[in-house]
């Protein structure tokens, strides 16, 4: 028998049997206020690069933090579902915006790296997210000690990095970010799912962990690939 004959069932491929109806809606709901979060940080991160017309750093982290405690201090219910989808839009915006100086030295190296550590991601992403979504429920839950682990022996190496200057050093808190934010979309996913399980249907909420996970993976992949390029150029020399 020919393989190649064969009818590939995707309904099948994309079954979730052990998640709710209710949890598959509400994941629906997450990402695709996801996709729209991606498309309102991509303008921010037009707005600095391209028109200078805001600057990135303190004050769109500011903005960043004042939209995220707004939300966070705004009840869900479908009264003020569409106030919040602004103030996730806002926080969005400012986000991208926060991207700027980061992507100022990645296109100093080389810009095509932009779009190399977005298609990257977007892999990265997409498969994490899928283990999540396949593997058995509360399977990746047991990461959150270890995640938070890894958060912390990130920040002692930044202190230490403040002191030492080591640019050895910022490569092993770049990959060790990179892997450590991996696992944050395994965990993530299914504490998602777990809440939604429970009756926690904010799924604006929840969008704002997915992409916080998203934007910190971009943002070190693109350094990586800038600091690799550079290394790649001085040995050319």
């Amino acid at each position: 028998m020919n393989v190649f004959d064969r009818n590939i069932n995707f309904d099948a491929l994309f079954k979730f049997s052990q998640i709710s109806r209710s949890t598959q809606h509400h994941l629906k709901n997450v990402y695709s206020s996801l996709a729209v979060c991606m498309l309102v940080a991509a303008a921010g991160a037009y707005v600095h690069v391209v028109t200078r017309l805001f600057q990135g750093g303190f004050v769109s982290l500011l903005g960043s933090l004042g939209m995220m405690a707004w939300l966070a201090m705004t009840p869900h219910n479908p009264e003020t579902e569409k106030k919040r989808l602004a103030i996730l839009a806002g926080f969005a915006f400012f986000t991208g915006v926060g991207l700027g100086p980061t992507m100022d030295f990645v296109i100093a190296v080389n810009p095509s790296i932009i779009v190399t550590a977005f298609l990257g991601t977007s892999i990265i992403f997409l498969c994490f997210t899928l283990s999540a979504l396949y593997a058995q429920r509360r399977s990746y839950i047991f990461l959150g000690g270890t995640l938070m682990s890894g958060l912390i022996i990130m920040l002692l190496l930044s202190l230490a990095n403040l002191f030492v200057g080591s640019v050895m050093l910022f490569k092993v808190h770049m990959y060790l970010g990179l892997a450590v934010m991996c696992g944050f979309v395994l965990f993530d996913t299914q504490l998602i799912i777990e809440k939604a399980e429970m009756g926690d249907k904010d799924y604006i909420w929840h969008c704002v962990d997915l992409f916080l996970d998203f934007v910190t993976i971009f943002r070190k992949l693109m350094v990586i690939l800038a600091m690799n390029e550079k290394d790649k150029k001085k040995e050319k020399k």
